[in-house]
């Protein structure tokens, strides 16, 4: 049976370097996510998006909304990894920003083109990392753990195509 909550599983971060074909599997991903989430949300439509995916969870604008919130975030961490020592990053209640005003008076197209941009910036960023940057880390206070920038990225790639099978839920 399929899971609600994790329609395509938990999350499975790499233990060691990821090889280059699977890193740039899953750059891909990354970037083709913004266009496969604004091809949903059409097909989903407006009235369909206030629904929630499953009893108890986010409607389809806070999913939307909480995927540009949370990669503007891990953008954020990765450029600090890539910067610093192992910086300690900041985490965030995502619940209590999912409920933020601004998640219902906004325009779901907003945080479309936010994510258009982002990824855009994103992915070329990531094409340009050298093997020894992917190893670079940051720690997460509320995980308790270091995580590189390879398990980062499965991390984020798994995040998109996570919410991406909530939306299409909606399509049913």
């Amino acid at each position: 049976m399929v899971s609600l909550s994790y329609p395509i599983g938990q999350a499975q971060l790499p233990e060691g370097a990821l090889p280059p074909a699977e890193r740039t599997a899953l750059i891909q991903q990354l970037a083709d996510l913004p266009a496969q989430l604004t091809a949903v949300a059409r097909a989903v439509g407006g009235v369909g998006l206030e629904r929630p995916y499953r009893p108890g969870g986010w409607n389809g604008r806070q999913v939307i909304h909480h995927l540009a919130d949370s990669h503007l975030n891990s953008y954020c961490r990765f450029r600090l990894a890539l910067t610093e020592e192992n910086p300690t990053i900041c985490p965030y209640d995502e619940q209590a920003w999912a409920e933020l005003p601004d998640v219902a008076a906004t325009p779901i197209t907003v945080s479309l083109t936010l994510l258009e941009a982002l990824h855009t910036r994103w992915v070329s960023l990531l094409h340009h990392l050298s093997d020894e940057q992917w190893q670079r880390t940051f720690y997460h206070p509320g995980t308790k753990r270091a995580f590189t920038l390879d398990q980062a990225l499965a991390l984020y790639a798994w995040h998109g195509q996570h919410h991406l099978a909530h939306l299409k839920a909606l399509q049913q």
